[in-house]
């Protein structure tokens, strides 16, 4: 798993906290995201930071934004040894 496809999940995953399983159905409305299973999702290669900013922007389009910063909060540590220019844009 590289290291979008960690952040994805993670985001999932403390989403999955405040609004329950229906955090994993809304990522999987989201193009370029592929749930494997409640641990784990993969993201194509070609616009990967495209697709984590589109997973972001489900959540909060859904449920505020608030939802952002759960979003950045998640994945700050995932984050922290990424290149700025990699950091997807909603995680910025």
């Amino acid at each position: 798993m590289n290291k979008l496809d960690q952040i994805a999940t993670k985001i999932i995953q403390e989403q999955e906290l405040i609004i329950g399983p229906i955090a994993w159905e809304e990522a999987g409305e989201v193009k370029g995201i592929h749930v494997h299973d409640r641990n784990s999702v993969s993201i194509e290669s070609d616009n990967s930071g495209t697709v984590v900013d589109d997973l972001v922007g489900k959540y909060e389009h859904l449920f505020g934004r608030a939802s952002r910063e759960v979003c950045r909060d998640a994945v700050a540590g995932l984050i922290a040894d990424l290149l700025p220019a990699e950091i997807p844009l909603s995680l910025r």
